[in-house]
């Protein structure tokens, strides 16, 4: 049975409302235009652009990745056959394989800050160290009346 035809006629032409497709249109556009609405909303009457950062901290919106609305992007048209069984497994292999080098590049991103990390706190004990050191000479010195 076609699922389209199995809908009410009231489900088959439900649109979304204005704030779904304005929050739908922020979302394609990034984490920018959120920032934009919320300024603009301060400018022309506090109370929404004080709604909106309220809204942008409640669902999250602040402090996700600026790449989520790439990632939903991405996820929409990765489902989506081409209709050429050939291309399909070609660009799921790839798609896969791409996600595989971005981990092992993340993973080696990680390394470096660590082994950086580690560099400057063995350069900032062995400072430390130095000064201790130099201290305690100046201490042991002859003492001068």
């Amino acid at each position: 049975m076609n699922t389209a035809t199995s809908q009410s006629p009231m489900a088959m032409n439900h649109k979304p409302g204005f704030f779904a497709r304005a929050e739908n249109w922020l979302d394609e556009r990034g984490k920018g235009a959120w920032i934009a609405a919320m300024v603009a909303g301060f400018i022309l009457f506090w109370p929404i652009g004080l709604a909106l950062l309220a809204y942008m901290i409640w669902s999250k919106r602040m402090f996700n990745s600026s790449c989520n609305a790439m990632s939903r992007s991405r996820a929409r048209h990765m489902g989506k056959s081409s209709g050429n069984s050939a291309f399909d497994a070609y660009k799921t292999e790839t798609l896969r394989r791409l996600e595989e080098e971005q981990d092992k590049f993340e993973a080696f991103l990680k390394r470096l800050r660590d082994a950086k990390d580690k560099a400057e706190f063995d350069q900032f004990m062995d400072d430390r160290a130095k000064k201790t050191t130099n201290t305690d000479d100046d201490d042991t010195g002859p003492a001068t009346a």
